[in-house]
């Protein structure tokens, strides 16, 4: 098993450090990526603070940000991250069509709004391309202005690295059912 949670009593003084400061930002509790990151305290402290700004600040809705965090996490088929923001999403007000759409890879674009059909688009394109060609930048530009089209960057760039960090360490899913197929 490559995940374990780091005891307390284990911690150096810079890991407590960064789960205090965790604990005492937005997420009031060190949610289980951080357990991993904890290895290496100072990465673990700036990608927290940019987490906590792409989760929580951003110039975009929070059913667009969640859009772009699942659409992320099925790219990667991130088990764990899933699981943690399909609910999050439900509560965003995105469509429940739309997330098990996305779910199960087929084409949600029929059920989506202007600015989610926008975030949609760049997403699938940035992950599947790499880029992000002319028309979908219009169009992304149109709908979330060019502030929001660099949060939607971050976001999508943020749950790349916590996709990739979940994967490797083989985070488990609690109950133990893994709700994405690869």
């Amino acid at each position: 098993m490559r995940y374990s949670e780091i005891p307390p009593e284990a911690m150096t003084d810079a890991q407590r450090e960064v789960c205090a400061a965790i604990t005492a930002g937005k997420r009031g509790r060190v949610p289980l990526p951080f357990q991993v990151l904890l290895k290496s305290p100072t990465l673990c402290a700036r990608a927290q603070a940019l987490g906590e700004f792409v989760r929580y600040d951003t110039s975009l809705a929070p059913r667009l940000s969640e859009l772009a965090i699942l659409v992320t996490a099925r790219y990667w088929t991130a088990q764990y991250e899933w699981h943690a923001h399909d609910k999050i999403a439900r509560e965003s007000e995105l469509g429940p069509a739309i997330i098990d759409a996305v779910a199960a890879r087929r084409d949600p674009t029929p059920l989506m709004r202007p600015d989610e059909l926008a975030v949609y688009a760049f997403a699938k394109a940035l992950h599947e391309t790499h880029r992000v060609d002319d028309v979908i930048y219009a169009e992304a530009t149109l709908r979330l202005g060019a502030q929001g089209v660099v949060d939607l960057i971050g976001v999508l760039g943020y749950y790349t690295l916590i996709s990739m960090t979940l994967n490797t360490f083989e985070v488990p899913v609690p109950g133990g059912t893994y709700p994405l197929t690869p």
